[in-house]
């Protein structure tokens, strides 16, 4: 039995739109959506919003959290809480 430290995979980003220099982001659970070609956009809820309103063939995967899903479509049609 070896006692080297076991390899992980790298966390996911929690935005891949995410600017460090410019952060503008917004939420707090993670979007995934899904393109025709089953590419996944991991996503704010902020940026799940302008991506699914610019882009009408990306979906709402399964990964993504009913709670996730709602608060992009707040920030995609101008809701508040």
């Amino acid at each position: 039995m070896s006692t080297a430290p076991r390899s992980r995979k790298s966390p996911r980003p929690w935005c891949e739109l995410r600017d460090d220099e410019r952060p503008t982001c917004a939420g707090r659970e993670q979007v995934v959506l899904v393109s025709t070609d089953d590419e996944e956009h991991w996503t704010c809820p902020e940026h799940a919003a302008a991506l699914w309103l610019t882009e009408p063939t990306l979906r709402f995967s399964a990964k993504s959290r009913q709670g996730a899903i709602a608060e992009a479509m707040r920030h995609a049609f101008g809701g508040g809480r």
